[in-house]
């Protein structure tokens, strides 16, 4: 039989779990709170940020109306669908050429290119490619902008697509192919469908990092092609408005629902995986 806990271990066990709450909830105020507060001064009716004037959607009103920001967020909205489909399409590519070809030659090499956005600082890879640009002669704004931000994103959606990959019975496959179908054709009808969600969940984290850059979009766009987050940018630095602070609700808003809904196909593919996996 198990030994029931002394006094003096149910004291440890009581004070261990109120220093787990206590550290818990420091780390979610510490997280969330600075948040929060911005999400409730978003509804603020004092033109003075710091001042509570009651409640209003004044603000948000006045970001409807104004044109600037709006160009702005369309922007982003653009490049981020834009870049996040051609690095969904790349990352796919490459995560099934590394999962599918162990042996090939330069596999190294193309791996280590391919992460290099990991763990390389932002403005290097600002910088090398506003220089590639300018050797290029490239007019700087939409397309500049997509292409750097497919450089940035296509690595993530590798390594989301290439750990469900790995996680599949590669035997699926070769019985499709004895059953006739050619490799691209087995590849389509039997692994695509398995990994939908994985490349769904890619796309999306593709999609919000692209949302969410800074100093990528500022060293390769243009004249006329800010993004919101250059926007909002040069607007702080004039000091902040209540404006802004209803602006980055409805970003945070976008952003929340991106994460769920992306998680949630992650935990289907990983559910899928799991079934199609070997015993």
């Amino acid at each position: 039989m198990a030994a029931k806990p002394t006094g003096k271990m149910r004291c440890r066990l009581t004070s261990l779990s109120r220093f787990n709450i206590a550290s818990l909830a420091l780390g979610f105020a510490f997280l969330y709170l600075p948040i929060v507060i911005l999400v409730i001064y978003s509804f603020n009716a004092s033109r003075l940020v710091t001042v509570w004037g009651g409640w209003s959607l004044r603000w948000y009103a006045e970001f409807f109306g104004d044109s600037a920001m709006i160009d702005a967020a369309w922007m982003s909205l653009r490049v981020g669908a834009t870049s996040a489909t051609i690095a969904t399409l790349l990352g796919t590519l490459a995560a099934v050429a590394l999962s599918r070809g162990e042996r090939f030659r330069g596999r190294m090499l193309f791996s280590g290119m391919l992460y290099a956005p990991l763990v390389m600082p932002e403005v290097i890879t600002g910088l090398s490619l506003l220089l590639l640009f300018v050797a290029l002669n490239a007019e700087r704004g939409f397309w500049t902008v997509t292409i750097a931000h497919t450089t940035l994103t296509m690595c993530f959606v590798a390594v989301v697509v290439q750990s469900r990959l790995a996680a599949l019975d590669r035997s699926l496959e070769e019985a499709a192919m004895d059953l006739g179908c050619d490799p691209l054709r087995a590849f389509a009808a039997v692994t695509l469908p398995l990994i939908i969600p994985a490349v769904a969940a890619g796309w999306m984290l593709a999609f919000t990092l692209s949302l969410d850059d800074l100093v990528i979009a500022s060293f390769t766009t243009g004249p006329g092609s800010s993004t919101l987050p250059i926007r909002i940018y040069s607007e702080v630095r004039l000091g902040v408005k209540p404006e802004i602070n209803a602006i980055c609700t409805l970003v945070i808003g976008l952003i929340a629902i991106v994460i769920i809904v992306a998680s949630a196909a992650s935990k289907l593919s990983g559910a899928r995986g799991e079934s199609a996996a070997p015993l």
